[in-house]
């Protein structure tokens, strides 16, 4: 064995030391290579996924330990059930590989690059914001819970679906009412697409982060759980302490003051304005090219 191993090193360095020649191509893939690693990482992390990978680890050590000893017959196990645990796990982790797509739908790598249109953004007024908010910190002065999904870009139909349909603008006064006690839309969350509730006593996905405190309870699981799934803001009032928290990109921040949700809030608004400017903007690029062709 060290025989061979010094024969192919004489041979390889025989001829001069070898330099493989880089191009622009090979260090392009590199870096593609590393962003996608990279983001399998950040997607196993804290969840189901991450004991997938141990498990796959430790079974790969073992069939390395089998090849080393030549273990004939559990290399032929390993060989033949190979792609039938690929299909198992595609099927049980089904969930899980759905949202490390959707997250991957999220980065809009195209539209960073080129301008691709797509539906404007129905933006909410800052009557509305103001009315979130009030109605928020009312409700954690009484200890009365409520689960309010803002939608962003990514629509939320199937999510709405599973609820109430309504169409009403957004109020403090309606806000208050519909989580209010033992009233028939209080259970579940609302979903607000601009300045509208369209969806109330919906079902969200819980997370599946094993992170997450203890101390939290179903309300805000749920807001964390939707909040990974999709780009819309959560805001969760717990029913026990009465704090304000909001959910944005899996991750939840508590007993958030006024001023924290107004910005936040802001901040998808005039994410929306922004992308209503560019459309605008390439819509009549498009169309002076047009005129002056």
């Amino acid at each position: 064995m060290r025989t061979a191993v010094f024969r192919f090193l004489d041979s390889y360095f025989s001829g001069g030391l070898y330099i493989p020649e880089l191009r622009f191509v090979d260090i392009l893939e590199i870096l593609i290579i590393a962003f996608v690693i990279y983001q399998i990482i950040l997607w196993i992390k804290n969840t189901k996924a991450w004991m997938l990978l141990r498990g796959i680890l430790v079974l790969g050590l073992f069939i390395l330990i089998a090849a080393i000893l030549r273990m004939h017959t559990i290399l032929w196990i390993a060989r033949n059930t190979l792609s039938v645990l690929a299909t198992a796990v595609v099927i049980i982790f089904q969930p899980e590989l759905r949202r490390a797509l959707e997250k991957l739908g999220e980065k809009q790598l195209l539209t960073s690059v080129m301008p691709i249109e797509r539906k404007e953004h129905v933006r909410f007024s800052e009557e509305a914001i103001e009315g979130i908010v009030q109605a928020s910190f009312d409700m954690g002065a009484v200890k009365t819970g409520a689960l309010i999904v803002v939608e962003h870009a990514i629509k939320l139909t199937e999510y709405e679906s599973t609820g109430i349909q309504l169409d009403c603008l957004v109020s403090r006064q309606v806000l208050i009412n519909i989580f209010e006690h033992n009233t028939p839309l209080h259970d579940g969350a609302i979903i607000v697409r601009g300045d509208r509730i369209v969806s109330a006593t919906c079902y969200l996905p819980l997370s599946d982060n094993m992170g997450i405190s203890k101390e939290l309870g179903t309300r805000h699981r749920a807001a964390i759980g939707m909040s990974e799934v999709s780009d819309a803001l959560i805001i969760a009032v717990s029913e026990e302490t009465g704090y304000v928290s909001v959910a944005l990109g899996g991750q939840l921040v508590r007993n958030v003051t006024p001023e924290y949700l107004r910005e936040r809030l802001r901040a998808i608004q005039n994410k929306q304005t922004e992308s209503s400017k560019w459309k605008k903007l390439w819509k009549g690029r498009r169309k002076n090219e047009k005129d002056t062709d």
